[in-house]
């Protein structure tokens, strides 16, 4: 019955191959969940090239493919997403942000579209459905597993996940944009009590009055929540491009010394709630 994440990409805005990027990692947002014999994905950031070739590997297969929203750095690993190219394979991909502008599969699709890359959409030969919904409905996937999603504050729209399965909980939140001094409620009653929140941790306090507007937040602020809303553990996630592994490594020590539920997502990393 245990819940389990791994995160095969956990930067934000653009992926960093670099000597100074390893330790904590440089592809974008990737994460799988697997909930008892469950597994699917949220975001298709560059991580999900590596994710999709570990499910080769091991004969596996997902079920769905969650979009917190269609920016580059969550979609641009899509088509390198090899199971979609096999015929044998059937997956659901959903958004929440995209009702009224023609839907996901439009956005995926434009994605691929000449002069962009060689490779339209319809070499894809997974059975791929495609559902569109509005953040805030919940989503019932299977009968054990629970999703309850919530609107974010960034540019465009983004969606918020609560999964729920076996008596644990787990929520992703990112991309979002905090208002100093005013808590986002629709963040707060999306994690209330959850087991582990990921978090858009993108800026320092310092960093983020001159980047207001460009729809991220602060590990500061996640706390902050995530204090507020009795959460057991706090995840900092989509890492900016210019913080390094020293940087990061300065980061998880001040963080962890502010609240010893904090942590530092880094690629490859595995949680299991049980």
């Amino acid at each position: 019955m245990a819940l389990k994440l791994k995160f095969w990409g956990v930067r934000g805005s653009i992926a960093c191959a670099t000597p100074s990027h390893m330790k904590y990692g440089g592809n974008t947002s990737c994460i799988e969940v697997r909930a008892g014999d469950h597994c699917f994905v949220l975001d298709a950031g560059t991580g999900i090239r590596n994710f999709g070739g570990s499910l080769i590997s091991n004969g596996d297969h997902v079920s769905h493919m969650l979009l917190t929203h269609t920016h580059w750095d969550h979609i641009m690993g899509f088509p390198f997403f090899a199971p979609a190219y096999d015929p044998k394979n059937s997956f659901a991909i959903m958004a929440g942000h995209l009702t009224g502008q023609g839907g996901i599969k439009k956005i995926l699709s434009s994605q691929m579209n000449n002069p962009m890359f060689p490779i339209p959409l319809e070499a894809m030969q997974a059975d791929l459905q495609f559902e569109d919904f509005e953040a805030g409905d919940s989503l019932q996937l299977f009968d054990d597993v629970k999703i309850r999603t919530a609107p974010l504050n960034h540019p465009n729209g983004a969606t918020g996940y609560r999964i729920e399965h076996g008596g644990k909980s787990a929520v992703y939140v990112t991309d979002t944009e905090h208002v100093p001094g005013q808590p986002d409620q629709n963040i707060l009653g999306l994690i209330e009590g959850a087991d582990v929140v990921i978090y858009d941790s993108t800026y320092t306090e310092d960093e983020f009055p001159s980047k207001i507007g460009w729809g991220h937040s602060t590990c500061n602020e996640g706390m902050r929540l995530c204090q507020a809303a009795d959460v057991k553990q706090f995840a900092i996630f989509h890492h900016e491009p210019d913080h390094d592994d020293d940087f990061m490594d300065k980061l998880a020590a001040e963080a962890a010394e502010a609240w010893d539920g904090t942590f530092v997502c880094r690629e490859g990393m595995e949680i299991i709630l049980e």
